[in-house]
């Protein structure tokens, strides 16, 4: 069973840091993109952040360049991002996503292109 799993949400004040994670399982997912999206209330989901095969390439929304860094270990078909200086702008459920071949610098953040998907972590940023 193919499964990603999402870890590491909760409640923070503004200015605050977590760090999320994103474990698969069933798959080998070390040659994909991997990536991260969000969907705040009343709002449109949107991306936050993607990484290629071997980091060769990561990729940032406007929004959270500078205070969001992606990364992946291999050895733990896993995926992380490292959220700091939040805002209550960042709450939302965060869902990690995972695509079952390489994709290009218009594909990687684009939410349709991707095949596996977690089940969401709540991040919450108090004010």
């Amino acid at each position: 069973q193919v499964q990603l799993v999402e870890s590491g949400g909760g409640l923070v004040q503004v200015g605050g840091s977590l760090r999320l994670s994103c474990i698969g399982s069933g798959r080998n997912f070390n040659d994909y993109p991997m990536a991260w999206f969000r969907q705040a209330p009343g709002r449109e989901r949107e991306f936050v952040s993607a990484i290629r095969w071997q980091s060769v390439r990561k990729y940032y929304a406007d929004s959270v360049k500078g205070r969001f860094t992606i990364s992946r270990d291999n050895a733990q078909n896993a995926m992380y991002l490292q959220m700091d200086n939040l805002s209550p702008d960042d709450t939302a459920v965060y869902s990690c996503a995972a695509r079952t071949k390489d994709c290009s610098d218009v594909e990687c953040p684009d939410a349709k292109n991707y095949d596996y998907w977690g089940q969401g972590t709540q991040v919450t940023v108090s004010s």
